[in-house]
């Protein structure tokens, strides 16, 4: 895989690296924007910027570090984070999981990506451990999560800021989008599950969220789109589009070194330029830095599930020590362990 990030060595200052096989170049000697510790500089310059540092990447001849031998830094600058819901399997388990008796998918799901806003500063880089978050899991019950889980998704990085009040088209979502990675949204699911009704996820997804190190151009990606899966009913105008950027990535889910879960992102339902279309619809701007989840990405078929509940029906979640590791061809990998609650329990008498 190949992609823009940060890296160190030693106790050399933070700069843009590209990744090429198992060795990172340094682009520091291309000039200034390619020696600061993130891509946001990079990223601000639009398409006609990106393309030419792309080239200008693969071309150089400057010096190549082993990765094993690079410290990987968080690649760019996270402005705001939005997490959306736009897999139609993933929407379907968990809705046939906790409303066995009513129809699987909300009245809204197929007419709008379904999303929420996150938490930026809690955004960290591939290989950064999790502590297994505490709260409220109950009526006078608070302490560490039982059920924390993970969850396969892709993102996507602003680059070009849009202007408060107008929205941008589907068509438009090349000019603003610089690259895609790898994303773990840890959830804990008994934390969620108590405090999310009526305002939607809070502290049960807050606490941590992983993406890989390396930000993947969308022109290195244009190999990979294909048609995304027809959608029924035909969305409204302002989301009307943007089909022909459905990612033909395949995904993996990795436990404890055995793979658990197979699937591919070409399933997902809403496109992100769909989603992009959608959070600025009521003319809300976005930044350069922004980052905006796919939400869980599952397949159809058995084992292609992207989250622990999906794969084991609500009855296996993280233990202390786990380690998963997700991976996505052309994006590389994302890992993280985890660590026992650093707060004990608490209970009402």
């Amino acid at each position: 895989m190949t992609g823009f990030g940060v890296f160190s060595v030693g106790r050399a200052a933070p700069r843009v690296g590209f990744r090429s096989g198992e060795e990172v170049v340094d682009l520091s000697a291309l000039g200034e924007t390619f020696r600061t510790p993130s891509l946001n500089a990079l990223m601000s310059q639009g398409p006609a910027a990106w393309q030419d540092a792309l080239g200008r990447a693969q071309e150089h001849d400057g010096t190549r570090i082993r990765l094993d031998d690079a410290t990987l830094h968080l690649p760019f600058e996270v402005a705001d984070y939005v997490d959306f819901y736009s897999s139609l399997e993933h929407a379907t388990n968990m809705g046939r999981m906790f409303r066995p008796d009513a129809e699987p998918l909300l009245p809204n799901w197929r007419r709008l990506p379904v999303g929420y806003h996150g938490r930026a500063g809690t955004v960290v880089v591939s290989g950064t451990d999790v502590v297994r978050p505490t709260g409220q899991l109950g009526p006078g019950e608070f302490g560490p999560s039982r059920r924390l889980d993970v969850e396969l998704e892709l993102g996507f990085v602003v680059g070009v800021p849009s202007r408060l009040g107008e929205p941008v088209a589907v068509e438009a979502f090349a000019e603003h989008v610089f690259g895609v990675v790898l994303l773990n949204d840890w959830s804990a699911r008994d934390i969620q599950a108590w405090e999310y009704v009526p305002l939607g996820p809070f502290l049960g997804k807050s606490f941590l969220t992983s993406i890989s190190a390396w930000v993947t151009p969308l022109a290195l990606l244009q190999e990979r789109r294909v048609e995304a899966p027809p959608q029924e009913p035909p969305p409204l105008p302002y989301l009307a589009g943007g089909r022909d950027w459905g990612l033909d990535l395949d995904l993996e889910l990795e436990l404890n070194g055995e793979v658990v879960s197979r699937g591919n992102a070409r399933t997902l339902y809403w496109t992100m330029p769909q989603q992009l279309a959608h959070a600025t619809s009521n003319g809300a701007r976005v930044r350069t830095g922004d980052l905006m989840a796919t939400g869980t990405i599952s397949g159809p078929e058995p084992g292609s599930e992207g989250s622990l509940i999906e794969l084991t029906r609500n009855s296996r979640f993280l233990e202390d020590g786990d380690e998963v590791v997700l991976r996505a061809s052309g994006l590389g990998e994302v890992r993280g362990r985890v660590l026992a609650a650093s707060y004990p329990p608490h209970t009402d008498a």
